[in-house]
Parts: C-alpha cells; sequence; structure tokens
C-alpha cells in the first residue's frame, strides 16, 4: 500500500502536498577527498527517503523532489601533527 502524501514547507517555495516514492535501486557509492591539510575522508550520502511535491516542476517541466538524508563521514588518514595524544587510553 502506497504512502499518504503529507504537507510540508520547503524553504522558498511554501507549503507543498508531497508523495513518497519508492527507491527501487540505489548505488551508494564513497566519495574520497584529499584535503591540503593532508587529511583524506570519505563521504557517502545515506538517502532515508524521497518524495515528489505535486503540481512543482524545475524550469525544464521536470517534477520537484524532495530527498531527505544525511551522511557518513570516515576519516581514513591524518598527519601526525594533527593528531592530539593528550588523554588517549591504550
Amino acid at each position: 500500500m502506497p504512502e499518504q502524501s503529507i504537507r510540508m514547507e520547503l524553504p522558498g517555495i511554501g507549503a507543498v502536498q508531497a508523495t513518497p516514492v519508492n527507491v527501487d535501486e540505489s548505488v551508494e557509492r564513497w566519495t574520497d577527498l584529499k584535503l591540503s591539510d593532508g587529511s583524506t575522508l570519505r563521504i557517502k550520502a545515506q538517502v532515508i527517503r524521497v518524495l515528489r511535491a505535486e503540481g512543482k516542476f524545475d524550469p525544464e517541466g521536470n517534477p520537484l523532489y524532495i530527498v531527505q538524508g544525511g551522511q557518513m563521514m570516515v576519516v581514513t588518514s591524518v598527519p601526525a601533527h594533527l593528531k592530539q595524544t593528550k588523554g588517549l587510553t591504550q
């Protein structure tokens, strides 16, 4: 049974009715960032839910989608001079 539409407030748009849309397939890849301080981070987006705003479209006529989610970040390497060693237990 499909989820029912919900009313949402979107910044710059206002109140909209939004219908949840199931994600049938997803490829969530990591993005590796090498920072100027010598550190390396890995970041991956995590999609929790996708909704389609009813009656709202982009300039090309595509429906407006709302993606709710977050991100996961892992520090994969850091130069020794940036690490804190005080107070760490071994």
